[in-house]
Formats: C-alpha cells, structure tokens, sequence
C-alpha cells in the first residue's frame, strides 16, 4: 500500500495512461494484454485507472510487450492532458433499478485520470419512474439538449425544457424524471468538494 505522499508523486507520471494510451496504438484488448502480460484484464484496468499501482515487476512485463524501457513510465508529462472520446467507445451505464431505468448516462471523460470534474451525456426516457432521491459532495450542473425535464431538489420542482440549465449543490437529495412523451437528453457535468 503506497503511503498518500507517494501516492501523489506516482500520480504526476501518469502511468496508467501511459500503459493505456500504448495499448490502444496498438490495437490491444485487455484480455490481449492480459494473455502477454500474465495478468488478468481486470487488474490491467484498475492500474490504466489509476486504482493500482504496478510493482515494478508487473511494468516491466507490460514494458517488455511494447518494446519500452521502465524509463518510458517515468517521464513527467511535458504536454497537456488531451483524450478524445468517440461516441462508439461511451459506455452506457442505466441506473440500478429495477424494470425501466430512471436515467442512462454515458461518461464523456473517462479515460482522464484526477479529473476535477466528471461529464456525462444523460437519457431520461419518457414514462419511466422518477429516479431514487440521491445526493453526493459537490455540485452539479445540467444543460437540456433536448426534451422536458424535472429536477426535484429540496422538495421543489424544477421544470427545463430545451436549452435551459440548472446548477445546484448536489449534496441535498435530487432526482430527475422525463417530461412529456419524448426522451429528454441532458448534459450532466459534476465537480466533487474542493475541485
């Protein structure tokens, strides 16, 4: 376990992203670099998000598919942080409920790591229940694309059509639910306490 002062100077390297962005230029799955490399898809995906840090061992044998040396991981990044996300690469990920979702959302940044705040491409379908009452640090903004939308915060309904936006703390339960009989899109973008 790498203590927190450690942990923010590896944090500087990037090194799941470096590993990331090699295994993508090379066309490679997890699964694929996982079949070189000895280790499971999943523990390659928790150390390109940051969630682990490799021994240097385990670099090594990643480095050795790519043909790089261990120095490659630990260049400070001189450029600034740019991912481009294509629409077939988003996840849609519905919200744990059971039946008809409440909302769909797609992240628009996942592969940066340490971001200061989080974006999504939000679906609320029309006749699908209003979502659980939820709340989480920081605040919250929404831009409707298209579609009706209410936001019920602090026991208050918040009526958006198109084009409209709202911006609250997120740490009061909110919900969200469709208006009217066509799915209402949102951007959604986050930022935790302290961002």
């Amino acid at each position: 376990m790498t203590s927190e002062t450690l942990g923010e100077r590896l944090d500087q390297y990037r090194i799941g992203a470096k590993i990331r962005a090699l295994r993508t230029a090379k066309g490679l799955g997890l699964i694929q670099l996982g079949a070189h490399t000895g280790l499971s898809a999943g523990m390659l995906s928790k150390i390109e998000t940051g969630q682990v840090v490799p021994t240097l061992p385990t670099l090594m044998r990643i480095a050795l598919v790519f043909g790089v040396g261990l120095e490659h991981f630990f260049v400070a990044p001189s450029e600034p942080i740019l991912e481009v996300v294509r629409k077939a690469d988003r996840v849609r990920l519905p919200n744990p409920a059971e039946g008809t979702p409440s909302y769909l959302f797609e992240s628009l940044d996942f592969p940066v790591l340490e971001r200061p705040i989080e974006s999504y491409l939000a679906e609320f379908p029309p006749g699908a229940p209003l979502s659980q009452p939820h709340r989480h640090p920081g605040v919250e903004m929404m831009f409707v694309l298209s579609g009706r939308l209410a936001v019920f915060i602090h026991g208050r309904e918040n009526r958006l059509e198109a084009e409209d936006s709202i911006y609250f703390e997120a740490d009061f339960e909110h919900s969200y639910a469709c208006l009217g009989k066509e799915p209402a899109r949102a951007i959604v973008v986050v930022a935790p306490s302290g961002a």
